[in-house]
């Protein structure tokens, strides 16, 4: 019986060791679970804003957003400008 003390106690303390193991994988897939729903809501409110973002700034959302502040839209093309000295370099190559 005294031989087989130490035996006990290393069985005892696997026993302990397998307990925590259970315990510490258990909190583990716990935390994956919660951090995963977590980035669930995350890509949930970053999906809405973005879709919001991409509504008002299309031309015409801009267009009535500017609107109180007395801009308004140009309908005609803009003009270009042409430099006489560039052009005459153009045309002599």
């Amino acid at each position: 019986m005294v031989k087989n003390v130490r035996f006990f106690l290393f069985l005892a303390a696997l026993a302990i060791l397998y307990i925590y193991n259970g315990h510490h994988a258990e909190k583990a897939i716990k935390d994956i679970n919660k951090t995963s729903k977590e980035m669930k809501d995350l890509q949930y409110e970053f999906k809405m804003i973005r879709k919001d973002w991409m509504f008002m700034t299309k031309q015409s959302e801009v267009v009535k957003a500017v609107e109180p502040f007395g801009i308004k839209e140009i309908k005609e093309p803009p003009m270009t400008l042409e430099d006489t000295i560039i052009k005459q370099i153009k045309t002599s190559k």
